[in-house]
């Protein structure tokens, strides 16, 4: 979507400036000293960061004025919340805000609900898993999981999966130009050498890759699509959606 060539909500994005990090640290300290204009003008000076984040959910077939207005929530939220005192951009804080709001909303318009009955495996299952990883000092394989819970792998599988949105760690969230956020910027430290070694190796692991397998992991951990939706635009099962996909996990894990 050319976000920056059209009108969202009656503004015209073409014309949407964007706050230097400097500013933005001014700015919040003038709000948090009662300065009303001060959140105004971070919240105008924030809308291409909205923007940005919102053509992640392109092709769910929303409405971009109803996403962007969701999104500017989330962004008025990080505002309000935002600690200057910690040593954390403004743009990492808020663009997991603004995801949040944004899928919160599209979790509660779904017409397609999770049952109840799938949920309630789900949250046993990672509560067992959590339970066996502090047990064993090790991750759990879902073969053990399914027995703890006596039942078939597959239905414990499913309902993980029906709750659960993959996303690669190396997937940007955020650019203004020269400030790129990836997900790993959210969720651990990594030293800029061990993101470019990791970076260079996992592009080497997908290369060992055919070409349906690259298509697949594609799909499911860079567009965050779940097995069904990846075995509907390639047109086979999901069962073999997953055993391909395992597959080319334990080649990447390989090489890894």
């Amino acid at each position: 979507m050319a976000y920056g060539k059209v009108e969202i909500c009656g503004i015209n994005t073409a014309k949407l400036t964007t706050l230097k990090e400097s500013e933005k640290m001014a700015l919040l300290k003038q709000m948090q000293q009662g300065d009303s204009t001060a959140r105004e003008k971070l919240i105008c000076g924030n809308l291409r960061l909205v923007l940005s984040v919102i053509q992640r959910f392109a092709n769910r077939g929303e409405n971009p004025d109803d996403l962007f207005q969701i999104g500017c929530i989330g962004l008025m939220k990080a505002i309000d919340h935002f600690d200057i005192t910690q040593d954390v951009r403004f743009s990492t804080y808020a663009v997991p805000m603004i995801q949040g709001e944004i899928r919160r909303h599209l979790r509660d318009s779904n017409t397609l609900r999770v049952s109840r009955s799938l949920k309630d495996i789900a949250y046993r299952a990672m509560q067992v898993k959590e339970r066996l990883t502090a047990q064993n000092n090790a991750e759990p394989t879902i073969d053990q999981i399914a027995k703890e819970l006596s039942l078939p792998k597959e239905r414990v599988v499913l309902a993980l999966e029906a709750i659960v949105e993959p996303v690669s760690l190396y997937e940007p969230v955020y650019s203004d130009g020269g400030d790129t956020i990836y997900v790993m910027d959210q969720v651990g430290d990594q030293t800029c050498e061990e993101s470019w070694l990791s970076e260079i190796m996992m592009k080497e692991a997908m290369q060992q890759l055919s070409e349906r397998e690259k298509t697949i992991i594609h799909l499911r951990f860079f567009n965050g699509q779940t097995q069904m939706e990846v075995a509907n635009e390639i047109g086979i099962s999901q069962a073999q959606v997953s055993r391909l996909e395992k597959g080319a996990l334990k080649k990447i894990k390989k090489v890894l």
